[in-house]
């Protein structure tokens, strides 16, 4: 089929791909127990990430009583030890997802990803879940000097997967600031790691579940000029 709106559509990972939350809080609290302070809830967690693991680390930190920048940069290798070998012990594909990720490609749209996660770690991750060939391009929160919210990251990814039309689908408010600086179109799932109410993400427009991404994504190639 030849007919879908975008050739591109780039997808955030944490929070938007997978339910990632398990293991970043046991990584999360393995290193704040390394440095003696208490654990957070997998709930905590959810909001603290979308920029990188060392923001998460210092967010860990801040919510268990502050931290330096010294305490991060002891803190930090013991996390990405530990979340590094168990990435994916109880990170889960969000419901629905491979099957619209399947509909997609039968659509001849190719997909991207465009993080802020550590693209090693990212890597890894989609390795681990089997991902290997469903993703023409991966652009991590370290492939460049800047991250999102600038919208480098996510013409990179969209010119690695071969450029065109394209959309972008976060959770975040970093998420929907990077495709507007973009010039994009953002879907933004609403059971992912926002840290606000998410009608304040002014995205584009909001899903609940992933059966609802074509049919939003029609709807947006339909509704916004090519």
């Amino acid at each position: 089929m030849t007919n879908f709106p975008f050739d591109v559509v780039a997808f955030d990972l944490d929070g938007t791909l997978v339910d990632s939350a398990p293991d970043l809080t046991a990584a999360l609290n393995h290193a704040l127990g390394e440095l003696g302070r208490p654990p957070v809830s997998a709930e905590a967690v959810r909001h603290m990430v979308g920029h990188g693991a060392r923001a998460l680390l210092t967010k860990g930190l801040a919510a268990t009583g502050g931290g330096d920048e010294a305490l991060v940069e002891r803190g930090f290798p013991i996390f990405l030890d530990y979340y590094e070998a168990h990435i994916a012990d109880r990170t889960r594909p969000f419901d629905g997802l491979e099957r619209a990720l399947d509909m997609l490609a039968t659509r001849g749209v190719k997909l991207a990803i465009c993080t802020n996660k550590l693209e090693s770690l990212s890597r890894t991750l989609i390795d681990a879940l089997g991902w290997q060939d469903r993703f023409a391009a991966l652009v991590g929160g370290d492939t460049l000097p800047v991250r999102k919210p600038d919208p480098a990251p996510l013409f990179k990814a969209i010119a690695q997967a071969g450029g065109g039309r394209a959309a972008f689908i976060g959770d975040s408010i970093t998420d929907t600031l990077t495709a507007q600086a973009a010039g994009l179109p953002c879907v933004a799932v609403t059971f992912g790691f926002s840290d606000r109410p998410v009608e304040e993400l002014d995205a584009t427009v909001l899903i609940d579940h992933f059966d609802e991404l074509i049919p939003a994504l029609e709807a947006l190639g339909a509704a916004v000029p090519g």
